[in-house]
Order: C-alpha cells, then sequence, then structure tokens
C-alpha cells in the first residue's frame, strides 16, 4: 500500500479499516480527487475517506503511473458513510452536482482517463440506484444544453489508496488545487 499512515488527518477515523458493520462505501472518480475528497469528508454521515486509485488493470498503480495513462485507472474518492445519517442518493446528488460529467476525461484543465467521471458501486442495490440518478442527471444535463451523461458505472474493482501527501491534500494544504463546485444543474433526491 503506498499510504503507510491510515489515519483521517481531519476526522482521526480509520480510512482502510475498522468500518462499523452497518456503514457503506462506495468510491467516486470526478476529477482531481483533492477537491473531491473535501466535498465528501464535510458531509454529515461520512464516516471516512481517503484517495487513491481505481478501475484499471495493473496491480501496483502510483500517481506516476496513473497520470501517464498506463494504469487505467481513475482517481477516486472512497467514502464509508453511515446510511442512517446520509443517503446513498444525497452522496450521488453530491457527485453529479460538484463536477460536469458530461466532459469524457476531463475536468476543467485536467485531461486523461484517470480524471474520467465514474461510479464504482458495492452492491446491486448501489448499482441500480447509480443508474437511475445516471438517467435523471442526463435528462437535467441536457436540459441546460450540456451534452450526455459520460460517467462509467461499474461494480468495484480492487482499490489501491493513493499516497501518503495526497490524502486531505486540500486540509494540509488550503490554497492547493481544486477545480470542484456547483455546475449549476441540480435535481432532487427521490422520495424514498
Amino acid at each position: 500500500m503506498l499510504c503507510e499512515n491510515s489515519t483521517h488527518y481531519v476526522n482521526k477515523t480509520d480510512m482502510f479499516s475498522n468500518y462499523p458493520d452497518s456503514f457503506e462505501q462506495m468510491s467516486v472518480g470526478m476529477g482531481c480527487f483533492w477537491g473531491a475528497e473535501r466535498i465528501f469528508w464535510e458531509m454529515d454521515g461520512v464516516y471516512t475517506t481517503s484517495v487513491g486509485y481505481q478501475g484499471g488493470a495493473h496491480n501496483a498503480p502510483d500517481y506516476r503511473l496513473v497520470c501517464n495513462g498506463a494504469t487505467g485507472h481513475a482517481e477516486v474518492v472512497h467514502i464509508v458513510f453511515d446510511p442512517s445519517k446520509i443517503s446513498y442518493e444525497a452522496l450521488l446528488k453530491s457527485f453529479f452536482e460538484n463536477h460536469n460529467p458530461t466532459t469524457l476525461n476531463r475536468q476543467g484543465n485536467d485531461s486523461g482517463t484517470q480524471y474520467r467521471s465514474a461510479i464504482y458501486t458495492y452492491s446491486d442495490e448501489q448499482m441500480k440506484r447509480a443508474l437511475a440518478a445516471k438517467t435523471r442527471y442526463e435528462a437535467a444535463y441536457m436540459g441546460k444544453g450540456f451534452g450526455a451523461v459520460t460517467t462509467q458505472i461499474e461494480p468495484a474493482a480492487a482499490y489501491y489508496p493513493a499516497e501518503d501527501y495526497h490524502q486531505q491534500y486540500l486540509a494540509k494544504n488550503p490554497r492547493g488545487y481544486c477545480n470542484h463546485g456547483p455546475t449549476g444543474v441540480a435535481c432532487a433526491i427521490p422520495a424514498a
């Protein structure tokens, strides 16, 4: 594992193990993982976050290899959350509304497959709900003049935590690079 420190810099939880049994996981790629991670660690009901690499074909990815496009991985945020405090749909809402899911392999100045829009699901139910959210948001984005949503949705593959210096980067470097924020496209969370 590239990340040797397992303690979350902001909330002091274990990023990689010892999750409470009733908690769920999800992983999302929405461009550079620095700003994306901050969006989620600030949400009530999120237990812990970390950044890493997912969705590729190499069993030892690191930042250099991923940025060179040599592994096929996306930069992702891994999220562990308490579903009794925050819904999967609320997390999907933050995902779809804080990056442009209609740009293929690009977010702002960042381009390459590692910056693709992606959701990695941890259950059949998550897959179903993620696909439904993609359909809702595609209609909303197209209604505002954007193209089709390019978000890749797949079952979670192996997750490789990124190097220590990437974890909670914007808490450690408050003036660091971040290109995430509201896109101006929103959808209501569907009734349960």
